[in-house]
C-alpha cells in the first residue's frame, strides 16, 4: 500500500508516516516512481506506535519497544528495559506535574494577596 492508504487505514497522517521512518521505527520499499510502499504488516507496527505515542512515551522511548511493534503491544508482557523506559516517563511526569503545581501555588497566592483575598482561582 502507498503512504496515503497506510495513513488512513491507521488514522495519522503521510507527515507522521515519513517521521517514523526517519526515526528509524517504520521501513517503506520504494516503487520503481519513488513511491513508498509498505506491506499490510505496517498497519499493525504504525497502530502500535500510535498506541505507546499516546501513553505518553516518545520516539526514542518508542525504540525500546521495536521487537514487538509487530505484534500486540498493549497485551504483550513487558521486557525490563520497556519496564524501565516507563518508569523513567512516569517519574519525568510526575517531576513536571509537581512543578506546574508549585507554579500554580504561587500564582494563586499571589492573586490571594493582590486582590485581599476577594478573588480566588477556579480550582
Amino acid at each position: 500500500m502507498r503512504i496515503g492508504e497506510l495513513a488512513r487505514a491507521t488514522g495519522t497522517t503521510p507527515r507522521a508516516l515519513r517521521h517514523y521512518e526517519q526515526a528509524g521505527l517504520l521501513s517503506a520499499q520504494r516503487a520503481p516512481n519513488g513511491y513508498r510502499v509498505y506491506d499490510e504488516r505496517a498497519v499493525v507496527r504504525v497502530r502500535n506506535i500510535r498506541y505507546l505515542l499516546d501513553v505518553g512515551l516518545t520516539l526514542d522511548d518508542v525504540r525500546v519497544f521495536m521487537p514487538c511493534l509487530d505484534g500486540d503491544v498493549a497485551a504483550a508482557p513487558p521486557s525490563g528495559k520497556g519496564l524501565e523506559v516507563v518508569l523513567e516517563r512516569l517519574a519525568v511526569l510526575d517531576e513536571r506535574i509537581a512543578a506546574q503545581s508549585a507554579v500554580r501555588d504561587r500564582l494563586a497566592e499571589a492573586l490571594r494577596r493582590a486582590t485581599g483575598g476577594r478573588m480566588r482561582p477556579v480550582a
